[in-house]
């Protein structure tokens, strides 16, 4: 019987796809795994469903021989050495589209949270400090009329986009490719290059896959370009935004605030950052929807058994 590694504990029913199929260990790691855990915890796996915080690096590929297939828990796949499974011949799947509607959701809520200040506002009430109805008190953004620059118009970012016209605000994106008009039509949405946008918008939020060519998308320079009125949010991947550079620009005044739910050293968040009054910060929560999770490692599961059965997996990467 072929032997699975899931390396965290999964929500809902997507084990039982498992029984009598394969025999399955389960991590319950506290923390973090370090690439020589998940290495030995492979070693003699045949198929391995993971999780993005894993580091499936080309040494931990390496050092597992029989290892068929890593089934990724997530969309993204950046926390996976692609080329070296390519080449050592190893599957690898994700999770798209059942978890689009979550993430614009909860986009939409660090959206809401910074321009209207609840974080701020939840924490004078815990403390005490609120004195009662005033007409300068806690003052926000509002978002009718405004723009919404959309950075990646996937699957995810479209659901963003569609969102929007329920609060009144214009849509412009900027990606690689430009999307056929039929779409843009059917979005509300303009496409723009980067710096255009960037310049343009009201609030900015990130959608694009961590590459290569994205990492620090947004470095010092871009963000000084933004409006110093504008609202950042990012629920893809950390390392899109160069942290550091964002706490300098928050600090020294430029930018109404931003909204964060992935960090560029995840789960370690940059120096100043939790300090900043006008930062709204959560725990990498885009997906967590019960709902949503469940059905995101169903497909993992799925897609795990298919290729140790020689089937071919519905959402194949490498």
């Amino acid at each position: 019987m072929k032997r699975v590694v899931v390396t965290a504990s999964l929500p809902g029913d997507a084990l039982d796809g498992l029984e009598g199929r394969a025999r399955v260990r389960v991590l319950n790691s506290r923390g973090i795994l370090s690439e020589s855990t998940l290495q030995k915890a492979l070693r003699s796996a045949d198929g391995a469903v993971t999780i993005p915080s894993d580091p499936v690096s080309e040494r931990v590929l390496e050092g597992c021989p029989r290892l068929k297939v890593v089934a990724n828990c997530a969309v993204g796949t950046d926390n996976i050495d692609l080329e070296a499974a390519r080449r050592l011949g190893i599957a690898v799947t994700n999770t798209p589209d059942v978890l689009n509607e979550a993430t614009a959701d909860l986009t939409w809520a660090l959206i809401l949270g910074v321009a209207r200040r609840t974080a701020e506002g939840d924490r004078l009430l815990r403390r005490r400090r609120f004195r009662g109805w005033k007409p300068d008190f806690l003052l926000g953004v509002d978002l009718g009329g405004k723009t919404l620059g959309i950075v990646g118009m996937g699957r995810i970012g479209r659901a963003v986009a569609r969102r929007a016209a329920a609060f009144g605000m214009r849509v412009i994106y900027s990606q690689r490719t430009r999307l056929p008009v039929s779409v843009e039509d059917a979005l509300g949405a303009r496409f723009f290059g980067l710096d255009d946008l960037l310049a343009r918008s009201d609030v900015v939020s990130l959608h694009c896959p961590l590459t290569d060519a994205t990492r620090h998308l947004l470095d010092a320079g871009k963000l000084a370009s933004m409006k110093k009125s504008a609202i950042l949010v990012n629920t893809g991947r950390g390392p899109l935004v160069d942290e550091d550079a964002l706490v300098a620009c928050l600090s020294r005044g430029h930018l109404f605030g931003a909204g964060l739910d992935v960090f560029e050293r995840e789960p370690l968040l940059a120096p100043g950052l939790a300090a900043l009054p006008n930062v709204l910060l959560l725990p990498h929560v885009g997906s967590a929807g019960a709902e949503t999770r469940a059905a995101m490692a169903r497909l993992a599961v799925a897609d795990c058994l298919a290729v140790l059965e020689s089937r071919e997996p519905a959402h194949r990467v490498v």
